[in-house]
């Protein structure tokens, strides 16, 4: 999970700075969904219309962290956070972090064998699936598409991090995960993070799907999604475009501490929020309609997809306390407008009525904790 911390200007300022400016914020007010989107956030004379040129660090690609010039270091950096990627005004990004690949194969801690599969030889979208210890030989488990974050701009299925993290997920709670490796912005800008992730979610659910271990030992009628951060933001995408198509239909999602947020800050949140996360959705989706009052980054944002339509019957929905980037207002509302999940009382406080998905604030390791028990009591 990427913690951006702080977001540095090019005068060295932190971004965060400006949280302690005297703004008033805007209170919540009831949404009217079928509004025309509002005009884009973000000015192209302020922030490039397109990606430009990237250089890439990605292991992928087998490059080093990259080196700054000094030409492209002198009045050229829109913003950075340290350790993870810096983003020139021109549109170029640099990746800072040389990140820990974890090959696939048995991992001795948990029992569970991993593997990758290529989905699309052209364009290098694969995944990598995690079957944990069988307790029959010809035992169905549940199956688990999972999202990696990143911000769309970096990590992968194979990072060190996602790679023991899904290890101990699939053993914890006994199910088959399919971990989708997908393309990153700025080279690949969105829709392409998101047409990745679907393409991999229909291959795992697919009749003609010929592997072994779905096939064998995969129930594709107990499906189930998580993510965090982006990959949270993903989750969202999925169910969207399954209402659409009536289909697939999941039997719950977790969404951990997913990256949502709108062109204006709302009651409680830091005004620099709002701006810190319209730069860089801008950045990873330049063609944005709304800017970052696009329904993909702001789901109660007008014109938004009815959150009761989606196509899904249980949600967990975790916010981090500490993470100064998230809006827990946002998070709070999303979890309390998906009424259409069963079954589960919000823990973020007493309420008149129950809310049907379930809310919790905890710190981080503990939300991760909280996937694994989510997932273990759906199946129990």
């Amino acid at each position: 999970v990427v913690h951006f911390s702080p977001m540095a200007t090019r005068s060295g300022s932190a971004i965060w700075a400006g949280w302690a400016a005297p703004q008033t914020c805007r209170p919540l007010t009831v949404r009217r969904r079928k509004l025309p989107r509002p005009p884009c956030y973000l000015s192209t004379t302020t922030f490039p219309p397109c990606p430009g040129n990237c250089t890439s660090t990605s292991h992928k690609n087998g490059a080093l962290p990259a080196a700054a010039t000094e030409a492209e270091t002198e009045g050229e950096v829109l913003l950075e956070s340290p350790g993870h990627f810096r983003i020139y005004k021109c549109g170029k990004m640099d990746r800072l972090n040389e990140p820990t690949v974890s090959p696939a194969g048995l991992d001795e801690a948990t029992g569970v064998t991993s593997r990758d599969v290529v989905l699309d030889a052209d364009t290098g979208v694969s995944v990598r699936l995690y079957l944990p210890k069988l307790r029959q030989p010809s035992e169905k488990l549940p199956v688990l598409v999972y999202f990696h974050g990143g911000a769309f701009l970096i990590g992968s299925a194979d990072d060190a991090t996602y790679h023991s993290y899904v290890n101990s997920l699939a053993a914890a709670a006994g199910v088959l995960v399919v971990s989708a490796d997908y393309r990153l912005a700025p080279e690949h800008p969105l829709p392409a993070a998101y047409d990745d992730c679907w393409a991999a979610l229909q291959w795992a659910v697919a009749p003609s799907t010929q592997d072994e271990w779905i096939s064998g030992h995969g129930d594709t009628a107990r499906l189930f999604l998580a993510g965090d951060s982006a990959g949270a933001n993903i989750v969202h995408e999925m169910l969207v475009r399954a209402a659409v198509n009536s289909h697939p239909r999941m039997e719950g999602v977790v969404l951990l501490h997913p990256w949502f947020s709108g062109s204006e800050a709302i009651e409680g949140e830091p005004p620099a929020v709002p701006m810190f996360n319209g730069m860089i959705w801008s950045y990873t989706c330049p063609g944005a309609v709304g800017g970052a009052d696009d329904p993909r980054i702001n789901p109660l944002a007008p014109g938004a997809s009815s959150l009761e339509l989606l196509a899904c019957e249980r949600m967990l929905v975790c916010a981090a306390e500490k993470c100064k980037h998230r809006s827990h207002t946002h998070t709070r509302e999303y979890s309390e407008d998906s009424s259409f999940c069963k079954g589960n009382e919000a823990t973020n406080g007493p309420r008149k009525q129950p809310r049907r998905a379930t809310t919790i604030a905890p710190s981080h390791d503990p939300a991760r904790a909280g996937c694994g028990l989510f997932l273990r009591e759906k199946l129990s």
